[in-house]
C-alpha cells in the first residue's frame, strides 16, 4: 500500500470497532474495548502497526480534542468553585494512594528509592480515559464527576514535581530547589494567562472572527488556539491535557 500510515489507522479503527461492539454487547464502557485494541495491536502482542510513533501523536491530538471539549463545558467561576476539591481533595488523594503503595512496597522488599517511584507511578491515573468514561456516561456534571475531575487536575499538575525527584532517586545530579522555583513561576503565568485570556484576549478575538461570516475562520481558529495553548502547556513541563482543558475553559467564557 503507498500509505502505510493509512492502512494503520484502518487497521485500528476496524478492531476498535469490532472489540467495542462485542464490549457493548456485554455492557462494558467502550474505552476499554479501546484499550483491548491498543494491547492487540501493538508490539507487545501481535505488532500490527509500522508507524507507532505516528499513531501516537494522532491519539495524543485525541486526548487534546477531548480534554478542549471537557474544559469548554465548564466556566472559570465553575472551575474556580473546584479549587478546594482540586488541591485539597486531590492533595489527600496522591498522597493517599502514594503512601500505600509505598508501604506495600517497602513489605515486598523493594529499596527506599523504588518505593518512592511506584508511589509516584500508581497515585496518577490517565485523564484521558478516566474522562471518556464519565463523559459516555454523562456524568462530568455530576457531583463525582466535578470531584473526579478535580482529581485528575491536580495529579496533571503534581506530575511535575514528581518529574523533578525521579532524577534524585537515580543517584543524578541536579538542583531540585531551582527547578521547583522555576516550576511554581511557570505555574503562576500559566495561571495568569488563563485568567487574561479567559476575561479579554478570547473573547476579543472571538468577536473579530465572528464577525467576518465564516464557519470556517471561527472553527480554524479555535483549533489553533486549542492547539497552542496544548503545546505551551507542554513547553512548560506540563501535559498536553491540562494545556487543552484550559483552552477549553477559556472558550468557555
Amino acid at each position: 500500500m503507498q500509505n502505510p500510515l493509512l492502512l494503520d489507522v484502518i487497521i485500528i479503527l476496524a478492531l476498535a470497532v469490532l472489540v467495542s461492539w462485542v464490549f457493548s454487547r456485554i455492557r462494558v464502557p467502550p474505552v476499554i474495548g479501546y484499550l483491548i485494541t491498543g494491547l492487540i495491536i501493538g508490539p507487545s502482542v501481535l505488532s500490527l502497526i509500522d508507524n507507532q510513533h505516528q499513531v501516537e501523536m494522532m491519539a495524543e491530538i485525541g486526548v487534546i480534542f477531548l480534554l478542549f471539549t471537557i474544559g469548554m463545558e465548564l466556566s472559570l467561576k465553575q472551575f474556580w468553585s473546584l479549587r478546594k476539591s482540586v488541591f485539597l481533595g486531590g492533595g489527600i488523594q496522591v498522597f493517599a494512594a502514594w503512601v500505600f503503595v509505598f508501604l506495600i512496597s517497602i513489605t515486598l522488599d523493594f529499596s527506599w528509592n523504588e518505593a518512592v517511584f511506584l508511589g509516584f507511578l500508581f497515585s496518577l491515573s490517565s485523564t484521558a480515559i478516566v474522562l471518556k468514561i464519565l463523559k459516555s456516561r454523562d456524568e462530568i456534571d455530576s457531583a463525582h464527576g466535578r470531584t473526579v475531575l478535580s482529581f485528575l487536575i491536580f495529579q496533571d499538575i503534581v506530575v511535575v514535581p514528581m518529574m523533578l525527584v525521579v532524577p534524585l532517586l537515580s543517584g543524578e545530579s541536579g538542583d531540585p530547589g531551582k527547578e521547583l522555583i522555576l516550576f511554581l513561576i511557570k505555574a503562576t503565568s500559566l495561571i495568569i494567562f488563563t485568567i487574561v485570556a479567559s476575561r479579554y484576549l478570547v473573547p476579543r478575538l472571538l468577536f473579530a472572527i465572528a464577525k467576518t461570516g465564516s464557519d470556517e475562520l471561527f472553527i480554524l481558529t479555535i483549533t489553533v488556539f486549542c492547539l497552542g495553548v496544548a503545546a505551551g502547556t507542554n513547553y512548560l513541563g506540563l501535559s498536553f491535557a491540562l494545556g487543552a482543558f484550559l483552552a477549553g475553559l477559556c472558550i468557555s467564557q
